[in-house]
């Protein structure tokens, strides 16, 4: 065991020499637009899901101490052993109601969601087509499955037209991919990706974890963005980003595939089922977005102003029409030591690097709560400004 141990103390010392080794932040406040941090005090906070600013939403912490108060802390087991409490169902008929499907599924993370979903509907005989920049957690459902696996060129439907005619002989063919692209910001090309699915007989599998709440007029995601509702196969998303900011992830679709996943799912079948007092503060955040759509247009509102901003100031952040707003520095160590910059001056953003980014294109990545006031984005604009310059950004 010494000898293991010391090997993984020289890799750390090598990821600390580079300067790439991530360090956590301490918050011991609710999470918020603002949070006390143990190492700075205050600080602005630009760099969490909470998209719609639900995570201590009174309401949505009321829902789940009711939940936790009248279920307990959980099943205790899997549900097909020590049964399904009624808050289950009474979420997951939110959520297919939230997508327009006929039924959805709930599982402990999204993450689980997905390598729940595809290895099982995905066998030796059929064909897993996957975006290049999709999730970590698509891109290990697939690697799961006993499917063929193929990667098209991201948001390139000529390259995806390429896959689906490779793939003829497959019996089903699974068109995989994000709806949000949490690192580059953008969505992804869904008209053009029906279109195909449509013309070849394939399914889609789209994760909205970061389009549930944000995208659409109501909120529903991409599906809603492009008027294409009834025309996605297949959703998975989370409850642990604009839906409260807790955990949990879920499946929607068509009722035989909900039946099937309860039936041979493995993260159904050996894992513990969804914490009712999840499931109760998600049920109340669903209940808010679809009251207060004005929320969703003051996400947009400042995810606009925040990248108009840092446009005038010299930046230049991608484009995409999320509430993430990505800016390309470099190497992964500069991205650490630019967040670090940006940390001095109270605003609590991380930097991504190697692997969660290809080598080189290592970022800040601004993400955007429809709680935030516009003086606080000036404020974050006016110290990206003074970071940039210090750093030799812009």
């Amino acid at each position: 065991m010494s000898t293991f141990t010391d090997s993984l103390n020289a890799d750390l010392a090598v990821m600390e020499k580079a300067g790439t080794l991530k360090k956590f932040r301490h918050i011991q406040t609710p999470m918020d637009t603002q949070v006390t941090m143990e190492e700075t005090g205050k600080a602005l906070v630009l760099s969490s899901n909470n998209y719609l600013g639900l995570a201590n939403h009174p309401e949505v912490i009321e829902a789940g101490v009711a939940a936790l108060k009248k279920y307990g802390a959980g099943t205790a087991s899997v549900r097909f052993i020590c049964g399904t409490f009624t808050i289950h169902e009474q979420i997951e008929a939110a959520l297919a109601k939230l997508h327009h499907t006929e039924a959805a599924l709930t599982y402990v993370s999204c993450w689980t969601a997905n390598t729940g979903l595809i290895p099982t509907i995905a066998t030796e005989h059929d064909a897993l087509i996957s975006d290049a920049l999709n999730h970590a957690s698509l891109i290990d459902g697939c690697r799961m499955a006993k499917a063929k696996r193929y990667v098209y060129k991201h948001s390139d439907m000529n390259d995806l037209e390429s896959k689906l005619k490779e793939t003829a002989a497959a019996r089903r063919r699974f068109i995989v991919t994000d709806g949000v692209f949490s690192m580059e910001g953008d969505i992804v090309n869904l008209p053009g990706v029906v279109t195909l699915a449509r013309q070849y007989n394939a399914t889609i599998i789209l994760d909205d974890s970061h389009g549930v709440g944000v995208m659409g007029k109501h909120g529903r995601g991409c599906a809603e963005h492009y008027n294409l509702e009834h025309e996605v196969d297949i959703t998975t998303g989370t409850l642990g980003k604009a839906l409260g900011g807790a955990a949990g992830g879920y499946v929607a679709g068509p009722q035989p595939l909900i039946d099937y996943l309860q039936q041979t799912s493995r993260p159904q079948l050996f894992s513990n089922a969804l914490p009712a007092t999840i499931a109760g503060s998600a049920m109340k955040a669903i209940e808010i977005l679809e009251r207060e759509p004005q929320r969703i247009a003051r996400l947009h509102h400042l995810t606009k102003m925040t990248r108009e901003g840092l446009k005038a100031r010299g930046f230049k952040p991608l484009d995409g029409e999320s509430a993430i707003v990505p800016l390309i520095v470099g190497e992964t160590a500069f991205a650490i030591k630019m967040s670090q910059e940006m940390m001095q001056e109270g605003i609590f953003i991380t930097g991504f690097g190697y692997p969660v980014v290809p080598e080189g294109h290592a970022r800040l990545r601004i993400q955007i709560s429809a709680t935030l006031t516009d003086e606080q984005v000036q404020f974050a604009l006016e110290k990206f400004e003074m970071v940039g310059k210090k750093l030799g950004v812009i």
